[in-house]
């Protein structure tokens, strides 16, 4: 039988006698082929019959199949042949401990994996057949990884409509990590990028609490930055909002990071907020207006016809002040 496996008109007579007869022959092919699993596996023919066999033997069965493929099983997922086997025996993969022992005959290799011609395909099925939490080791792997991140873009780029939907969700579940982190930050830009409101708009609203405590941070400051920019009129509102109700309004437009979150702010905000903004920046100016970034927040203001006449007014009242008798320091 194990010759037969490896031809291909022996490897079709078999799988058809599954099909024909699982109750019958399933018990005695799986007797004569477990002992060669996971050669089979990767064999020109020999990987289709592991597949229909996967897919008709029993539970128990099945097990065996996991315990004995998963010390080779990165292996195999990098073989043209074996990465079909992988794929399916994932997809029937039927019980716990089966997919506990796959995550973890898997876990190591994830960036690998992806980057591979034939792996990448075992990861897509992981994403397709096991639940978001139960994936949660190829999210934590690539998000975060130096080249993880770039391989979890081009994930997104080559996935069928409903997984970019799921890497997507999954993004946005972990989004305030991400953001954070020094590569995780590039995944949420790059779905930012993918100019989708549906997947935009969520994603966004994850920052909507945080955007002060996120505009002050290296990486995720940039990030608050783009989703001002992208962001649907409702939701920049709620951005805007969060820098409006801070106390420490002064602390930001001081920030080497959170000080350009505060130009844009006043680059895309509707004229309402922009005038808010604005009052509320204009206490401060003075204090910051000798500053490389407090000359350009002015510069801003100043384009603004409405925002200069705002600002006209507060300098006349200082200098009007400035001059007074009461005031004076040569006094």
């Amino acid at each position: 039988m194990y010759s037969l496996c490896k031809d291909q008109h022996g490897c079709r007579f078999l799988q058809k006698q599954l099909e024909e007869s699982p109750e019958k022959n399933v018990p005695v092919i799986f007797k004569e082929v477990f002992p060669h699993f996971v050669e089979l596996m990767t064999d020109p023919f020999g990987n289709y019959l592991c597949q229909k066999l996967v897919e008709y033997c029993n539970d128990e069965q099945r097990t065996q199949i996991v315990d004995i493929v998963a010390s080779e099983l990165i292996n195999i997922s990098l073989n043209m042949h074996g990465t079909r086997a992988v794929q399916k025996m994932i997809e029937f993969l039927s019980n716990k401990a089966q997919i506990r022992a796959a995550i973890i005959a898997l876990k190591a290799s994830v960036v690998p994996l992806i980057k591979d011609l034939n792996g990448n395909h075992v990861i897509q099925k992981c994403l397709n057949r096991l639940t978001s939490e139960e994936n949660q080791f190829i999210y934590d792997a690539v998000a975060t990884h130096r080249h993880g991140c770039c391989v979890f873009q081009r994930c997104i780029d080559h996935a069928s409509e409903p997984q970019k939907h799921q890497l997507v969700r999954e993004v946005t579940a972990n989004a305030l990590m991400l953001v954070q982190d020094p590569f995780g930050n590039y995944v949420v830009q790059y779905v930012l990028d993918l100019n989708r409101p549906d997947f935009a708009d969520p994603l966004i609203r994850q920052f909507t609490r945080d955007v002060c405590a996120l505009s002050m941070q290296k990486f995720s400051s940039n990030v608050i930055e783009k989703c001002i920019r992208a962001a649907e009129a409702s939701t920049r509102r709620l951005l805007v909002a969060d820098l409006l109700t801070n106390p420490h309004l002064e602390d930001l437009l001081k920030d080497s990071f959170a000080n350009y979150v505060i130009q844009t702010a006043l680059d895309f905000s509707d004229q309402e907020q922009r005038t808010q903004l604005i009052e509320a920046i204009r206490p401060i100016l003075p204090a910051i207006r000798n500053t490389p970034y407090g000359k350009r927040i002015q510069s801003k203001i100043q384009r603004d016809p409405q925002a200069a006449a705002l600002l006209s007014e507060s300098n006349s009242a200082v200098h009007s002040r400035a001059n007074s008798p009461i005031l004076s320091p040569h006094r």
